[in-house]
């Protein structure tokens, strides 16, 4: 009944869309099994994409080849770019997307990946032979053969929905949970654990008062996520999102519940999101503050759908509709659906490689909340890097890791396999130590190369590449060849209140000046616009950008030679970690149990000191 599989990929959010996409992509025949062929890529949380760090993530995955940034700039109603007040490091874009039309975009282009099978079908158990994974087995008892397995079962194992006193199996709301897998892998020695995450209540738009909130319209400039030439809508064509806030007399009505509540009741074991927390714990754990922020956002163009960000909740449901109608603008509201909690199992992560492979059972790859992340972003990108590395595994070819310097991939893959995560983890900028070299501008002069070598990122991709690279190499030549009079610039100083010259300057001077922008003097300044009429926007900020903070970049650069060494130094698989006599117990533990691939590695160890990596290396040399 079925085909010999290169790669069997085991549900279908996020990480197995990409990782089934990679894998196809790159040449492998894939069979993407979920429980459900109409939930296919949903949005089972908020109904957007990016934002902090996670923008950054998503052109990443995008350069690298993946579909993500294609799917959101597809299914885009709203596009923000966050941070523009800060730094370009800081930069993150984040859409606001049709959930209805996200999902049904990521099903026809996995459909119109040729190498890519379905079927609806809950995977109970994977097949082992000789320590290797080889397959699974589905709950109508199929036995299905692959040479490797990706597992991203998101909230599925063993789910648990939690509303008041209410306590539902499933994965999501309406939909069963996934037994088998689990208690197959704890019997096999793998350790896992509880975690818990929470989606807030949906409402009907037409009972809210948007008169009553504040407007949050969309950026003047659609820039999306692609690199790719894709189709974006127009500035005007956006919808708005609004913001309304919770009141003293809100968290009075809330804390109502509490005696009802699964989280203090102690009914949940599982440990929250600590940057996503409920509405409940908000009001518990900040006491002092009489409010908080809600974000009114539209689930799509043609639904009256509303997700109301910022008020996650498992209170009854009773509570959940009278607080609402507290709320400033939700004085009539009605509800479509109640917020829920959610528990399931997840698989601490220091159990895999940086392959994302697990280091039991060879050819078996994790991705996703299975490895206790949250969030789209940060289970597509673990997706698609498991896609690839399963692929490169059945076919004999190198691993493809990603370092810290290199993605914010990196840096959450090294997270997670190095300090293991027992809550829900979360990308954020402050995470990477070089995030000036990580920004969302550059991640095609990053990646695209790369994975265009080992077969995912297109030739098109690579093509834009290069322009891009000879295009910003010609600004760079014209801003340090361009000269500006004082007649010239200084009316466009005066507009940003910059002290004004007296003589000529190079443009390459004028630039390093703060709140100056090239694209804004092009709108003023005749010679401006006839030297680069001939670039797009996006080269020339990408230019802009590496002429003024060029010294930033030179000191990450020295940062990451610095630390190269440590990367470079590899601990042999068969290193007896019992030689070590002089470190400290904790860090002996640690060194045993993650088994670091690198000292650099072992340095960011949580518990593991300086002095421990010292005489780790001194152990080495001997």
């Amino acid at each position: 009944m079925f085909l010999n599989y290169d790669v069997i990929v085991v549900g279908a959010g996020h990480a197995g869309c990409e990782a089934a996409a990679a894998a196809a992509n790159m040449g492998s025949k894939v069979l993407l099994i979920t429980m459900n062929m109409q939930t296919i890529a949903q949005m089972s949380c908020n109904p957007a994409m990016g934002g902090i760090a996670k923008g950054q993530i998503v052109r990443e995955i995008d350069a690298l080849g993946g579909y993500s940034g294609i799917v959101s700039d597809a299914s885009t109603i709203q596009f923000r770019m966050l941070n523009r007040s800060k730094g370009p490091a800081m930069w993150s874009p984040r859409t606001q997307n049709d959930r209805m039309v996200f999902a049904n975009k990521w099903r026809e282009m996995l459909e119109e990946t040729p190498s890519v099978d379905f079927y609806q079908d809950m995977v109970s158990s994977i097949i082992i032979k000789n320590g290797v994974a080889c397959g699974v087995v589905t709950g109508m008892g199929h036995e299905i053969n692959s040479k490797a397995v990706v597992v991203t079962s998101g909230t599925f194992l063993n789910g648990i929905i939690h509303i008041g006193e209410k306590r539902l199996g499933g994965g999501r709301i309406s939909e069963k949970a996934a037994t088998g897998i689990t208690e197959q892998l704890v019997e096999l020695g793998f350790e896992s654990d509880r975690l818990k995450t929470g989606t807030p209540p949906r409402v009907d738009g037409r009972s809210l008062d948007y008169s009553k909130m504040e407007e949050q319209a969309g950026d003047n400039e659609i820039v999306g996520f692609s690199y790719l030439d894709t189709p974006k809508i127009k500035p005007e064509q956006q919808r708005s999102c609004h913001i309304t806030y919770t009141s003293q007399q809100v968290h009075d009505i809330l804390k109502t519940g509490f005696d009802r509540s699964p989280m203090f009741a102690g009914r949940i074991e599982g440990r929250g999101p600590r940057y996503c927390p409920s509405i409940e714990d908000k009001i518990n754990r900040f006491a002092e503050r009489d409010r908080h922020q809600l974000f009114v956002e539209p689930e799509g163009w043609n639904t009256c759908e509303i997700y109301v960000n910022g008020f996650s909740t498992s209170l009854p449901e009773d509570v959940q509709v009278k607080a609402l109608r507290s709320i400033v603008g939700f004085e009539n509201c009605k509800v479509f659906r109640p917020g829920y909690a959610i528990e399931y199992d997840y698989f601490p992560p220091t159990q895999l490689t940086y392959t994302l492979e697990t280091k039991q059972i060879k050819n078996l790859f994790f991705a996703g909340q299975i490895n206790g992340t949250t969030g789209y972003e940060e289970a597509a990108c673990q997706g698609l890097m498991a896609g690839m590395n399963a692929h490169l595994k059945v076919h004999n070819q190198e691993p493809f890791v990603l370092k810290r310097n290199e993605a914010y991939i990196g840096v959450l893959i090294d997270d997670l396999i190095s300090k293991g995560t027992d809550e829900p983890y979360r990308m954020f900028t402050s995470r990477a130590e070089y995030r000036t070299l990580l920004r969302q501008d550059n991640a095609d002069l990053r990646l695209t190369e790369t994975s265009n070598k080992l077969g995912l990122a297109s030739d098109e991709r690579m093509d834009k590449v290069l322009a891009k690279k000879q295009n910003i190499l010609s600004i760079n030549l014209i801003m340090n060849d361009l000269s500006l009079e004082s007649g010239e610039i200084n009316p466009y100083f005066e507009t940003i209140n910059s002290s004004t010259i007296v003589e000529k300057q190079k443009l390459a001077k004028i630039i390093l000046r703060p709140n100056v922008s090239l694209l804004d003097m092009m709108k003023t300044i005749p010679k401006l616009q006839q030297a680069f009429s001939s670039f797009s926007n996006e080269a020339i900020e990408q230019a802009e950008i590496q002429i003024k903070y060029e010294r930033y970049i030179e000191k990450e650069q020295e940062l990451v030679e610095r630390m190269s060494q440590l990367e470079n130094m590899i601990i042999p698989d068969v290193f007896d970690y019992d030689k070590i006599q002089a470190v400290s117990a904790e860090a002996l533990q640690k060194f045993k149990k993650i088994r670091p691939r690198t000292l650099g590695q072992a340095s960011r160890i949580s518990g593991v000191n300086p002095s421990d990596v010292q005489i780790l290396m001194v152990y080495m040399g001997r």
